[in-house]
């Protein structure tokens, strides 16, 4: 890496010393980071979600419909940690204007941290107080770039590359023996999870096939009395929808305690 590095806002030298990745202008106080192949802009989004708000959140997401029921009450938490995380921001053309995707910069499970919605305005210049509680990025910008590339979006496409540090709450916690991980971003209040105790599908899928199943019998009533003759058409007709009626509240009765119980 040289010795001299140049502002990106600025054009003025910044004169990082050795190993220095986090550089702050002294000419117009634009944040920086240096990777090995440019220099880049540094950028911070502010948190506005305390971890007391963020255990609610936390809380709220496992009570959802995407779960397994009455896990917010059944989970143990064991640990809340506070870090800001490194994300590469790139802009992108598109046919209509432009588009912003996502990378980590650094090693993550978590992988709908790629579909993050960051606003421009809420990039805030990168503060290196806040060295201590911010993930160093481990993955080179040109590693990135190749990633992007892979995804189908070549290196010309791309107008700008930034570095973003954004606020997470990382929770782990237990559920029947087994330790799973969610993040509230801490801006937002998103909740991301790859792994989760998710509802079981499978009484869902029971409970629509013997509804299907009814009601695919129940319809074969009329085709069947409109082959006989127009007034067996009318009562089958008439059949089908009494029977249909009546079927209807059992079913409706399975699927309210499937929803109870799973």
């Amino acid at each position: 890496m040289p010795a001299i590095a140049t502002c990106t806002q600025c054009g003025s030298e910044l004169n990082p010393t050795p190993g220095q990745l986090f550089v702050t202008c002294r000419s117009c106080g634009a944040a920086v980071y240096i990777d090995r192949s440019q220099v880049v802009f540094h950028f911070v989004l502010e948190p506005t979600v305390d971890e007391a708000h963020a255990r609610g959140l936390l809380a709220r997401w496992m009570a959802g419909n995407d779960t397994v029921k009455d896990l917010d009450r059944k989970a143990t938490v064991q640990s809340g940690t506070f870090q800001y995380f490194p994300l590469w921001y790139f802009k992108r053309t598109e046919a209509k204007g432009y588009a912003v995707m996502l990378e980590p910069a650094a090693a993550t499970s978590i992988s709908e941290l790629r579909r993050l919605q960051l606003p421009a305005g809420d990039l805030k210049s990168y503060d290196t107080h806040l060295d201590g509680q911010s993930v160093e990025p481990t993955v080179p910008l040109e590693a990135a770039l190749e990633w992007a590339g892979q995804q189908g979006v070549p290196r010309e496409r791309i107008t700008e590359a930034a570095l973003v540090h954004v606020p997470l709450y990382t929770f782990k916690y237990l559920f029947n023996g087994q330790s799973y991980t969610t993040l509230i971003e801490a801006a937002t209040g998103k909740a991301m999870a790859n792994l989760f105790p998710a509802k079981a599908e499978a009484p869902y899928q029971v409970a629509g096939a013997i509804t299907a199943v009814v009601f695919l019998v129940l319809a074969l009533f009329p085709v069947a009395g409109l082959m006989m003759n127009e007034s067996a058409f009318g009562f089958a007709v008439l059949l089908c929808l009494g029977l249909g009626a009546v079927a209807a509240v059992p079913l409706f009765m399975l699927a309210a305690w499937i929803a109870a119980k799973v």
